[in-house]
């Protein structure tokens, strides 16, 4: 039980900051303006079931991937804390979005944005894919493995409850809380990149200097 509420901890504040629900909002209300509410309650349904069952593809394939390519785990750890890093980093400048959209590529997607951009990548980029990936390589009982199964379940119905009410939630927040709050998701999210990384190249690290020694 110790070892799983800190796992628990981790999956919940890692996906809920990589999915980021809240820098979302803006960029799905720009895109859906003009919309029905029940229009919208359509997109954020679709938009979140895909994203939750692309990622549920990557935690349960991810080993295969792993075996089919060559990669090592720790190397993919790595890759992984700095794509997150960079992600983190850019949220803690304010200045994070998933995907800069011009008027004319808003229509493009209109017919389909729960898919494409909204679903994927914007709530399940390559952040949130090698967090998921990672985590199911920690996750080392079956206790464990469906924390992490319902932590991502739980993360992506916030996801959608926080879509549903974004015109009413963007009013309250404004602009200043929404940096405020996109700041402090940046900067836990750095945090979790770094111990990603060590994680990674420690184990890397010590197999070098064995053969050195040797």
């Amino acid at each position: 039980m110790e070892s799983i509420l800190p796992f628990a901890l981790l999956c919940l504040t890692s996906f809920f900051t990589l999915t980021n629900p809240l820098g979302t909002m803006p960029v799905f209300l720009t895109m859906t303006q003009g919309m029905s509410d029940k229009e919208r309650r359509f997109i954020v349904s679709r938009a979140t079931l895909v994203a939750f069952l692309t990622i549920m593809v990557f935690t349960f394939a991810g080993q295969f991937l792993f075996k089919f390519f060559g990669i090592s785990t720790n190397g993919f750890r790595i890759a992984g804390g700095v794509i997150i890093f960079k992600i983190g980093f850019d949220m803690l400048q304010a200045r994070y979005t998933h995907m800069k959209l011009k008027d004319e590529e808003i229509k493009t997607y209109a017919d389909d944005i729960s898919v494409t951009p909204l679903g994927i990548p914007m709530l399940c980029g390559p952040g949130a894919i090698a967090n998921a990936i990672v985590l199911m390589q920690d996750a080392n009982t079956i206790e464990m493995k469906g924390v992490l199964i319902g932590a991502i379940a739980l993360i992506y119905l916030i996801t959608y409850f926080i879509l549903r009410a974004s015109t009413r939630l963007v009013k309250v927040l404004g602009e200043t809380g929404n940096n405020v709050m996109m700041r402090l998701m940046g900067l836990i999210l750095m945090v979790i990149a770094v111990e990603c990384f060590v994680s990674g190249a420690k184990p890397i690290l010590v197999d070098i200097l064995k053969e050195g020694l040797i």
